[in-house]
């Protein structure tokens, strides 16, 4: 396990010199009828799911301390948490991701989710889980296996849209819960030899659907709908809805307690 406390500096430089910088130009949305149908759609977020009994909302932990565990492995969560300036511990949860039979995209994701917040929580401690996979016309795409694999991934998404799913759980030792987000990614059409350059970079090789938005993938992508975040991984908004579920919230200095209306 690793322990990251980011500091006030690494935050501001992420703000004024990386990220933020290039991503108005990638964010747009989708205006084509096809798109247009699933808006009203976006985003999709299930119901709470919790451990306790139905019907009865779970009390609070007395204390849960900080920092929060990151039960992933991903440098791409772990750059979104440091962006934030939200101290945590990353452990690397190891489950069995083989889909179950007649099981959705969104349903894979969010129960992988669980399981991974599940395997990283420890006494005491509120750990998240993530996961995050690509569905196209009726298939699940994961990590490819290979470079052929990837460029595969590429040809069959290229000059088409393709839905982006995530799991978000939390995990105490006696309480789960989990929410699950869609966003919509349209790829340009990509020319000749342009899917094996792109893998042969090797950036796609460790991403669902064989892409990263935040590097040189995006180059790939004409538009998307929903929350760009949720792309990376991460989607910010749900993790913070999750956050304030145990009682805690983010002040953007890192997360403290709720405070309870006067």
């Amino acid at each position: 396990a690793s322990r990251f406390s980011p500091s006030p500096w690494s935050f501001a430089t992420s703000c004024a010199c990386g990220f933020p910088i290039w991503f108005n130009s990638i964010v747009k949305l989708v205006s084509s009828p096809e798109t247009c149908k699933v808006r009203t759609g976006l985003p999709t977020r299930h119901p709470m799911t919790t451990s306790s009994e139905p019907g009865r909302s779970p009390p609070l932990p007395a204390e849960i301390r900080l920092p929060i565990i990151l039960a992933s492995g991903s440098p791409r969560r772990v750059s979104v948490l440091r962006q934030l300036g939200i101290a945590f511990e990353a452990v690397t949860p190891d489950i069995d991701e083989t889909p179950r039979p007649g099981e959705g995209p969104a349903e894979l994701a969010e129960r992988l989710a669980r399981g991974k917040a599940t395997r990283g929580r420890r006494p005491g401690r509120l750990a998240f889980g993530f996961d995050t996979l690509v569905a196209h016309r009726g298939d699940i795409l994961g990590k490819p296996d290979s470079v052929e694999d990837a460029v595969a991934m590429a040809r069959r998404l290229s000059g088409d849209t393709h839905d982006v799913y995530s799991g978000v759980a939390a995990a105490t030792e006696d309480r789960v819960e989990s929410l699950t987000e869609r966003t919509r990614v349209r790829f340009r059409a990509l020319g000749p030899g342009e899917a094996e350059v792109y893998a042969s970079t090797g950036e796609p090789l460790d991403k669902a659907g064989a892409y990263g938005i935040q590097g040189a993938g995006a180059s790939l992508v004409s538009g998307i709908e929903g929350d760009f975040f949720n792309v990376m991984g991460f989607p910010i908004q749900r993790f913070l809805d999750l956050l304030d579920s145990f009682g805690l919230r983010y002040d953007f200095r890192g997360i403290t307690p709720a405070m309870e209306d006067a």
